[in-house]
């Protein structure tokens, strides 16, 4: 079964790539007292459990027995609940949060809203999308703008995620760029709205996610609190909805909204005799499939890629591939997912080397490759294994490996320049600046050898157009001072944008600036 990626407890930090940092926390405090699997697993499975505890508590009426059937109707809380994804954290500190809400609407005291500002940083620690919790729990009770303690609750929460912020902020607010600009930008398919639809009801379901969604839109709220969670229910399934305008987006997203759907449907149904026999009849299937998946996520009985991938393709071979590969650390080319995972399972330290047309990932921050530089690591690629001297074959691929004895990449350099518009046909007169850390700069030095290419590649939305390599080499630049190239990319009239990579010993070229925009316009 896979760890969390993209993520990592060994390099605990205020923020990360794709997330804020609560998972790695939550894994981090688990494997100090439990070693493998187990010590990863260990709090999401005890958070998911307080999940459902703190979501009882907000219904009204207590009926256990509907409430554990709706429970149980909704499979992705018995199959993912050990899995550590932000999205275990998200949905526990939602819960703690509208419980938190409840008593802070029933009684405005300073107690309330201290503990209410805590549990608001906590989801924002957990996920970005804790904003849209917030948001819209904000948005069903306006009134609350007028009562000076939530701004106090308001101002602890911000105060306790300042050092998340700082950490954007040191690192070019990467995450919030990747998130807004860069990543899910495609062009508009029906079927990303569709597939959004058919995902929600499975998600709350698979079944019963027919009956429950209706239901929360259904139901008419009383006071303040139900109408915060009916607003927090239609407000993210709306949003999701409308953000498959702009590309696909991912079932998951709307994790949050299970909380009030389940809430809301409760209360629903205990007045529907109706409904609650439908919810019953369509739990017997759910549970059979809730077990036989259980199963297979255990036992490798179905062959399809997307199972094994998950839960079965890194049995036994990192284990056997690090016996013949230590005491070495490795290079993954090009695949952070692969990295982290062997890294998990092998025991031994990986870089992930990503190629200049791909994204950055946390490899790019952690001190990882700074270490590596000029050190004897193996190389291990999946995508062109024939020119590897060896071999080793996994449950979905095969993995090349080979030993080099004095690893160089400088992913860690990078170039920074301004964006640009010409004519078509016109040269482009590129002018930059170099950042080099000191390390590499004294590496450099050292090491007149280390003369690699140096080539940025052009980019028409996500279509690679084509790569250009540069008059000059890496030591060239270096000892050169050259801060200009003038070159003709022979473009089509468009929008379109460049990036820089340095030639690295894994025969890629690395991820050496940020996205640099260019327009060539008509004659």
């Amino acid at each position: 079964m896979k760890p969390i990626t993209g993520c990592s407890p060994v390099f605990l930090d205020w923020g990360y790539f794709d997330h804020p940092p609560m998972v790695a926390l939550v894994i981090k405090i688990g494997t100090l007292f439990f070693g493998g699997e187990l010590g990863v697993r260990i709090l999401p499975l005890v958070l998911n459990t307080a999940t459902i505890f703190f979501t009882e508590k907000l219904t009204d009426k207590k009926a256990p027995f509907l409430f554990y059937a709706i429970v149980l109707s909704v499979a992705v809380l018995q199959i993912s609940g050990f899995v550590a994804v932000p999205d275990i954290p998200l949905l526990f500190f939602t819960a703690l949060f509208l419980w938190l809400y409840r008593k802070f609407v029933n009684n405005a005291s300073w107690q309330n809203s201290l503990w209410l500002g805590l549990s608001a940083a906590a989801l924002l620690y957990s996920k970005y999308h804790g904003v849209l919790v917030l948001f819209f729990v904000l948005l069903s009770n306006l009134k609350l703008l007028r009562n000076s303690k939530i701004y106090l609750a308001g101002l602890l929460a911000f105060f306790l995620f300042v050092p998340h912020l700082w950490w954007q902020n040191q690192h070019n607010w990467i995450s919030f760029r990747y998130h807004l600009f860069e990543s899910n930008v495609n062009p508009y398919k029906f079927s990303y709205t569709t597939d959004y639809i058919l995902g929600q009801l499975l998600l709350a379901g698979p079944f019963a996610g027919f009956l429950l969604w209706p239901a929360a839109f259904l139901f008419r709220t009383n006071n303040a609190f139900e109408r915060a969670l009916k607003f927090l229910a239609v407000g993210f399934f709306v949003f999701f909805l409308l953000s498959t305008l702009k590309g696909k987006v991912e079932p998951n997203w709307t994790a949050p909204a299970i909380i009030p759907v389940m809430v809301l449907t409760h209360e629903f149904f205990l007045h529907r005799e109706s409904w609650r026999k439908w919810l019953l009849r369509l739990l017997v299937p759910t549970l059979v499939i809730t077990f036989a998946f259980r199963i297979i996520m255990v036992v490798n009985l179905i062959p399809a890629d997307a199972i094994v991938e998950r839960y079965h393709a890194w049995e036994k071979w990192p284990q056997t591939l690090a016996q013949k590969t230590k005491p070495y650390p490795v290079v993954f080319n090009n695949s952070y997912q692969r990295a982290s995972k062997y890294w998990f399972y092998s025991g031994q330290m990986t870089y992930s080397l990503n190629k200049f047309n791909d994204r950055r990932n946390n490899y790019n921050f952690w001190p990882v490759e700074d270490s590596l530089l000029g050190k004897p690591v193996y190389v291990f690629d999946i995508y062109n294994v024939p020119a590897f001297p060896d071999s080793i074959k996994a449950p979905l691929f095969t993995v090349g490996f080979r030993f080099d004895s004095s690893f160089q990449s400088f992913a860690k350099i990078q170039f920074r320049s301004k964006d640009y518009q010409i004519a078509n046909g016109d040269s482009l007169q590129l002018h930059f600046t170099l950042d080099i850390p000191a390390s590499y700069a004294a590496y450099l030095q050292q090491h007149p050898g280390a003369d690699e290419k140096i080539a940025i590649v052009f980019f028409k939305g996500r279509e690679e157009q084509k790569t250009i390599e540069a008059p000059f080499t890496l030591q060239q630049l270096v000892r050169g001072h050259i801060n200009a190239w003038t070159l003709d990319p022979v473009l089509a009239t468009g929008d379109y944008f460049f990036r820089f990579g340095i030639f690295s010993d894994s025969g890629l070229y690395t991820h050496n600036s940020e996205k640099i925009q260019l327009k060539v316009g008509e004659k």
